[in-house]
């Protein structure tokens, strides 16, 4: 039997916490070292998992892989240290809060030949799987997503939630880079630091022909999370919190009754089955470890991270 992969995990904030337990209860897994600069917090995380606490991640030589779940702001420096070790890494996204630190990150590892995944969660949505699993020739886009307003989120809402939306619509359609980036960014919050946009509104055009509306704000009073993919004969909306997906036909009709009274148009309702009921961190976690085995592409994988990344920067490239 294959041992479990060590894990040592840098970051205990909501995610990081998040990751712990998963990595914990996974068989293929084992935390074994928590980086945490703050002890007492560290430490605690790391006691109710049986790892060990460490102030930073200088000596990563008894770990075979790691998880960044740091602020942003440390990822290009700490990213920078795993890599050196070639330790394969998991890191939360954004890979880095800047599109020339991230395309650093991602060309180390390339060069390195150093497993990377980018923690786009949405991805491992079961909503978004099966969503996916149906879309046949897709041709417009609606992505929103809308959260009340978390003073302990320092990034803008761009690169903090946007980067989702503009993965799910890269990977809807087809995994093409978009060929046109517009958008505009909102400051309204008062809490919010200098130049951390609380809304970004995005036009992204796939082929000349296909369109994506990708929509997120800070400053919403209720969690909405939603996709609605559009074909010429058919719309497929998933809802991402509730996690179901709905197909819509629109039909017409010539069925009137001889008093005008009948109905000469109808829409159809699906309701599918999702092809999966997987948490999406612990499927995340799944596919990195099949990265690691082996059994998934992990050039690939190192490939899927950009487009997305430099769709966003494009949009603050315009807004400079």
């Amino acid at each position: 039997m294959t041992a479990p992969v060590r894990f040592a995990l840098v970051g205990t904030g909501v995610m990081g916490a998040l990751h712990a337990r998963v990595i914990a209860q996974s068989d293929r897994a084992r935390l074994v070292r928590v980086v945490e600069p703050r002890e007492a917090v560290g430490r605690a995380v790391a006691d109710r998992y049986g790892a060990r606490w460490a102030p930073d991640g200088s000596d990563l030589s008894d770990v075979d892989a790691v998880v960044i779940a740091a602020p942003t702001e440390f990822h290009h420096a700490l990213a920078g240290e795993v890599l050196a070790a070639d330790k394969p890494l998991l890191i939360e996204k954004p890979v880095c809060g800047s599109l020339a630190e991230t395309e650093d990150v991602v060309a180390t590892a390339e060069k390195r030949g150093v497993p990377l995944v980018c923690g786009l969660l949405e991805r491992f949505n079961p909503a978004v799987l099966t969503a996916l699993a149906l879309v046949d020739s897709p041709v417009h886009l609606t992505v929103t997503r809308h959260s009340p307003y978390a003073p302990r989120i320092r990034t803008g809402v761009a690169w903090d939630l946007l980067i989702h939306d503009v993965d799910l619509a890269v990977r809807v359609f087809g995994g093409q880079e978009p060929t046109d980036v517009r958008g505009v960014l909102g400051h309204f919050h008062p809490g919010s630091l200098p130049g951390a946009e609380d809304v970004a509104e995005a036009l992204l055009t796939f082929g000349g022909a296909a369109l994506a509306n990708v929509s997120a704000s800070r400053i919403g009073q209720r969690k909405v999370r939603t996709l609605v993919v559009s074909e010429v004969d058919r719309l497929i909306e998933a809802d991402l919190i509730r996690r179901d997906v709905t197909i819509y036909r629109h039909v017409s009709l010539d069925a009137a009754t001889p008093d005008g009274r009948g109905y000469r148009q109808q829409s159809i309702m699906e309701v599918p089955e999702l092809v999966s009921n997987r948490e999406p961190l612990a499927a995340q976690l799944d596919h990195f470890l099949d990265l690691l085995a082996g059994a998934a592409d992990a050039d690939a994988e190192r490939r899927s991270i950009l487009p997305a990344h430099r769709a966003v920067g494009r949009l603050f490239a315009d807004h400079a």
